[in-house]
């Protein structure tokens, strides 16, 4: 049988596309974002619930082999410590109490290599009573894709099981993910900042000579001046990505549509999962369960 999953803040389905596409069988979904569900339901199903999962209860949901939990990174991040919000995030016990009550097959958390300074979190996380952990960390996403942007995977499985590293293949380049007729608006902080007005100056990524794009960002739409691409056809020879340039940078397929504002498609894109990176974590998933078949 196929393996169903749940998915925990799911965001708008980058996760999941990977997953599904690894063969995984998505029965649930839970996103507390509107504009996110409406994106995640344009492409990728309805079974979809628009809902805050801290309200949730676990006994009343449908059960499943495997949950997945992608809860908010942003107050694990080192990113924060600029802001001082650094101050880690409860999310995560409730990914703590859907595993503990509902007791999956198995269960995989993603988030930010910052997690890891919150010691009370990854105990929570990695110390489960009757469950096998396998802790990657950090995974590279440039070895699939053309952005630099690291993440922390802990897979829990009820039995002894080896995950395999990723197999890293030839990556996509900055100039393949580069669109011919990009749709951008230039907001005049971009001549601001490259004339250094602002404290930094921005991160500008050349395609032509093989540069990697900077993480990209869930705030890209507020703050487009600080990561630009060379682009000779433009004013100062820079601009900002397109919101489709963005999402090739997360290894989405142009396929994927964001039936939503630019500012929302940004927010959503740059909080997503690498489409390749969950691709491995579900072929591992389906790996485990190809070993345990017969058991399961």
């Amino acid at each position: 049988m196929i393996p169903t999953v749940g998915s925990y803040f799911c965001g708008a389905g980058l996760m999941d596309t990977g997953l599904l596409e690894a063969g995984l069988n998505i029965t649930k979904a839970f996103e507390l974002d509107a504009d996110a569900v409406a994106t995640y339901r344009h492409n990728i199903g309805s079974h979809i619930k628009h809902c805050d999962i801290s309200k949730e209860l676990v006994l009343e949901q449908d059960s499943v082999d495997w949950m997945v939990f992608t809860y908010p990174c942003t107050k694990y991040s080192t990113a924060a410590d600029i802001r001082q919000t650094r101050t880690g995030d409860e999310l995560f016990l409730h990914a703590l109490r859907h595993i503990a009550i509902a007791s999956p097959e198995g269960y995989l958390i993603e988030n930010v290599p910052g997690m890891r300074v919150f010691k009370v979190v990854m105990e929570a996380m990695t110390r489960l009573p009757g469950y096998y952990v396998n802790v990657f960390c950090p995974v590279h996403t440039h070895h699939w894709l053309p952005q630099r942007r690291d993440r922390l995977m802990i897979f829990g499985t009820k039995r002894p099981f080896s995950i395999r590293p990723p197999a890293y293949v030839k990556p996509i380049s900055l100039s393949e993910i580069v669109e011919s007729d990009p749709c951008v608006t230039r907001p005049a902080a971009i001549e601001k900042r490259m004339r250094g007005h602002y404290r930094d100056l921005p991160i500008i990524s050349d395609p032509q000579k093989g540069d990697l794009a900077p993480t990209a960002v869930a705030h890209y739409a507020r703050d487009k001046s600080t990561r630009l691409l060379a682009d000779k056809r433009y004013p100062l020879g820079v601009r900002p990505y397109s919101v489709r340039e963005y999402a090739r940078l997360q290894g989405l397929d142009d396929s994927f549509v964001f039936p939503v504002s630019d500012t929302a498609a940004y927010r959503q894109i740059g909080n997503g999962v690498p489409r390749h990176m969950a691709r491995w974590a579900g072929s591992e998933i389906m790996r485990y369960h190809r070993s345990y078949s017969h058991k399961i």
